[in-house]
């Protein structure tokens, strides 16, 4: 096991890279072609799907029980649902957003003619013009529409430009890196993802570090509607590891600084071994970590299982601040996450068994089952009385 030290300039500057280039759901295919080209920078072949899902393959000495991390490289974004007659766009989402954070947000219009600008406006945007009512307007995709930055006064105007139905709508991120470390921007999910995962490869690659395994390093382009890793994840993968955003926010133990460790999203329970390996990956590293449990949150694991993938699952998480908003994280996330991903890549596989997709009973997993020891003081029954809050204190006496 061997923790690698992170260039953090390379992440923060692929990282800025990645911000800048569109990519919501459906409109993917500039994004991966920037990641196909930096992954064959770093030294690695590349293979798409059809429509263009990712997977680099890092030999080990093991081609068998490979291990696998995923990142998504598609982001929420907005789709024009209707030409209205005032000559703007009626919007639906893609993927799960609430309309409150669309409003005021700069985006581009991808249309077959080519790209316009426009901002995403409440129905009741002018002061001056509704007074109270523009805050009386309630939340939804229904109370917004998207002003197009050219001459549109009816859909007559925007059926000449060329913007259609269906039409995929990018919300501009507005990045901000700042010198304490935090960056503020839309899309962190999951383009800090995708960029700590090539900090963590490229340091592996300057180290030209042996793992036991063979790593494949897969970029899925669907993941925000649900669909992610289900057609990406090759049959010798033995385990599959998400890189996602945590959800630093009350009621949640995740957090804008270390690995956040998820134990369950809302499809259930991650892999125990898998889980418990990481932990001790970063206890050994000394890497600060923290658990979490999801309720409202899926990721590429889920896809991948649910669409019959047999492999151990797990979801290393970067805390952010306002998920699927005005999203907020810090620097030293990404870095541990990063350092993690190369210690476990060249960590020893303890589960040989997981080398074949079905075997017999030798060599399968255990769980410890045994009652836990307690060591209570001799003295306890003293330690009750002495306590101001036992009936029998001198106090109440």
């Amino acid at each position: 096991m061997k923790r690698l030290t992170i260039d953090a300039d390379y992440l923060s500057d692929i990282l800025k890279s990645l911000l800048a280039i569109p990519s919501p759901t459906g409109y993917t295919d500039p994004i991966v072609r920037f990641v196909t080209g930096e992954l064959e920078k770093l030294g690695l072949s590349v293979e798409l799907t059809r429509r263009g899902a990712i997977r680099a393959v890092r030999r080990g000495v093991d081609s068998r029980g490979a291990r696998a991390v995923v990142s998504h490289v598609d982001t929420l974004g907005a789709q024009v649902k209707y030409l209205k007659s005032n000559g703007r766009l009626e919007l639906v989402p893609i993927g799960t957003w609430s309309a409150r954070f669309a409003e005021g947000a700069r985006a581009t219009i991808f249309t077959e003619k080519g790209s316009y600008r426009g901002t995403i406006l409440p129905l009741k945007a002018s002061g001056h013009t509704f007074n109270n009512e523009i805050d009386e307007l309630p939340i939804g995709w229904r109370y917004v529409e998207l002003r197009v930055d050219a001459l549109t006064r009816d859909e007559a105007d925007l059926d000449r430009l060329g913007i259609e139905i269906g039409d995929i709508v990018a919300i501009d991120p507005q990045p901000e890196f700042l010198e304490n470390g935090f960056i503020v921007s839309r899309h962190l999910d999951n383009k800090a993802g995708v960029a700590l995962m090539l900090a963590a490869l490229k340091a592996m690659q300057d180290e030209n570090v042996e793992t036991p395994v063979a790593s494949h390093w897969l970029f899925t382009i669907a993941e925000e509607v649900g669909v992610g890793a289900s057609s990406i994840v090759a049959p010798e993968v033995a385990s599959l590891v998400s890189i996602d955003n945590g959800t630093s926010a009350p009621g949640q133990n995740s957090s804008e600084f270390g690995v956040t460790i998820a134990m369950a999203d809302q499809t259930g329970p991650f892999d125990w071994h898998l889980t418990k390996k990481l932990v001790d990956v970063c206890k050994v590293n000394d890497i600060r970590y923290q658990k979490d449990v999801f309720r409202y949150y899926r990721s590429d694991s889920a896809s991948a299982v649910e669409a019959g993938a047999d492999v151990r699952t797990a979801l290393i998480a970067f805390g952010v601040d306002a998920s699927h908003g005005y999203e907020r994280i810090h620097m030293h996330a990404l870095r541990s996450i990063a350092e993690m991903i190369t210690a476990y890549l060249t960590s020893d596989v303890e589960i040989k068994r997981d080398f074949q997709q079905s075997g017999p009973m030798t060599g399968f997993t255990r769980q410890p089952t045994g009652k836990a020891k307690q060591e209570l003081s001799t003295d306890v029954e003293s330690e009750k009385i002495d306590d101001p809050a036992h009936p029998h204190h001198a106090g109440h006496a």
